[in-house]
């Protein structure tokens, strides 16, 4: 069986998208499934849109998710370089070898004069003119020059291209581990560039030059690749590599929650979510985007969502450590629909990996978001604060936010709960209450029910009827986790003076 070799090897032009880091996930999960190797590489031929830092980005991105690289950039390995652009040389040696097989050519066609070309074509009603079989027989290329015409030109430094020779009429087939088998007639595909004017070559001969020389086994990539995979398939059918071409593996789009298109940055900033895996600030503009890490997702309920958005394990289990899912993944079990990006869901996944770390895990987050409140709490308090509350939060910062009332006294009243259960009744049952706890040497869950039970016993009045307004008084809300521990957690004198302070001020805006 063949060595499972896979590579993830994004562009470095700003952060990493979530669909990259899904890609990259896949492709780990089937090398670690199969003892396999991760590579890293960087696609940077298009030196114009190279952005600083977006590659030391990439790294930190991967290494948060939990993806480890095995060879290539940050780790080294037996076929580096493992960025493109230091990869030059080798470039045009391939590409120079397929114009003298005659499978590729010279072509020196000015911008002007391609763009005449396209005018033409339109004129002729061609909708979506192409530089291919039939309209390279009109331009200035190897094809329709004399032999000694093409040297007079390369030796005056004369600009060109190098363009991939396509057959006119021959059937090209790629059978893909997603889609079967995929069908396209060399009609439709153009005489792509493969080494530009600048001497850098275009991601097609690249990235088929390099897997081919790293071994690559499978390529699993983005189905917008997948227009360009026919063309790819010719390269490796000229190089003379067909035997050793991947399996291909071309993933579903990413769709907007509603299902309507592909999943862009707009989108997420409209509709208030993360798109990156990591805050990210572009140094050309310094526009700042959120991350998921910043945003409060742990890193293994976001893998989790990743993995089942075009993945599914064909069972009902839905929690997959990053274990579990290289026990249970499977390229065919992707599918080709695309998948809509759920943000619900990956909050759901958050709730469900906070709540199954130990408290003792929970106290630490409190304790940093109160650190940057310049809040002091006690080991014990946050060890109760956490366990009424962690049956609430989505994010380790809810703690905190949610739980504001156990550290500060609300300084406001919910107006509407006030409105409806803040009457006599209540005011009644609350200050005897108050006037009862005042007196008890220290208030704990137990103590604050039997004192409140014996209070409302006495006056005649239903426990359920005044409860709402009894933690209105307290923490300024209707509703909340448990009460009596609230009263637990805040203590007995912190108990009375709430109360006594919404007495005073409920009353007054009665009064008002």
């Amino acid at each position: 069986m063949r060595e499972v070799r896979v590579r993830f090897a994004p562009s470095p032009t700003g952060a990493l998208h979530i669909g990259g880091v899904r890609t990259a996930l896949y492709n780990y999960l089937l090398a670690r499934q199969n003892n396999g190797t991760m590579i890293l590489r960087i696609e940077d031929t298009d030196q114009t849109r190279f952005v600083p830092g977006a590659e030391e980005y990439i790294l930190k991105a991967l290494e948060w998710v939990g993806i480890k690289i095995d060879e290539g950039i940050g780790v080294g390995g037996p076929h580096a370089p493992y960025r493109q652009s230091e990869r030059k040389p080798m470039y045009m040696e391939h590409a120079l070898r397929l114009i003298a097989e005659g499978n590729a050519y010279y072509a020196f066609d000015t911008e002007q004069e391609l763009e005449a070309m396209r005018e033409r074509l339109k004129t002729a009603g061609v909708a979506s003119p192409q530089y291919n079989s039939i309209t390279r027989t009109q331009m200035r290329n190897s094809v329709t020059l004399t032999e000694d015409e093409v040297k007079d030109l390369l030796n005056a430094g004369a600009p060109y291209v190098i363009r991939l020779k396509v057959p006119r009429k021959e059937e090209v087939r790629l059978n893909d581990m997603i889609r079967g088998w995929v069908m396209v007639h060399s009609s439709q595909i153009d005489d792509k560039v493969l080494m530009k004017s600048d001497g850098m070559p275009t991601y097609h001969l690249a990235n088929v030059v390099d897997d081919y020389l790293m071994k690559i086994s499978h390529v699993i990539r983005g189905e917008e690749w997948l227009p360009s995979a026919p063309l790819h398939v010719l390269l490796y059918k000229y190089l003379g590599w067909e035997k050793d071409m991947p399996q291909f593996a071309h993933l579903p789009l990413l769709l907007k929650p509603t299902g309507d298109g592909k999943l862009s940055k707009r989108d997420a900033d409209q509709m208030g979510f993360p798109i990156f895996p990591l805050d990210w600030v572009d140094p050309n503009t310094n526009e700042k985007a959120s991350g998921f890490r910043e945003a409060g997702y742990l890193p293994e309920a976001l893998v989790n969502f990743l993995a089942f958005l075009g993945w599914n394990p064909g069972t009902t289990q839905e929690l997959f450590s990053m274990d579990d899912l290289i026990k249970a993944f499977s390229v065919e079990r992707i599918g080709k629909a695309g998948a809509k990006f759920d943000i619900h869901k990956a909050q759901w996944f958050n709730q469900q990996y906070l709540r199954s770390k130990s408290d003792a895990e929970l106290v630490e987050y409190l304790l940093a978001s109160l650190a940057k409140e310049n809040i002091s709490c006690s080991q014990e308090k946050a060890f109760k604060v956490v366990s009424i509350m962690k049956e609430r939060v989505t994010f380790p910062k809810d703690f905190w936010e949610q739980g504001k009332f156990l550290f500060t006294a609300p300084a406001a009243f919910d107006e509407g709960v006030a409105g409806k259960k803040w009457n006599d009744e209540a005011v009644k049952v609350i200050s005897a209450f108050k006037d009862e706890v005042a007196k008890l040497p220290a208030l704990d869950a137990t103590t604050a029910k039997a004192t409140l039970e014996q209070v409302t016993a006495s006056l005649g009045v239903g426990t359920g009827k005044i409860l709402q307004a009894l933690r209105l008084s307290i923490t300024g809300a209707g509703g909340g986790p448990d009460l009596m521990m609230i009263m637990e957690i805040i203590g007995k004198d912190e108990v009375v003076n709430r109360i006594g302070f919404a007495l005073q001020t409920l009353k007054v805006k009665a009064n008002a």
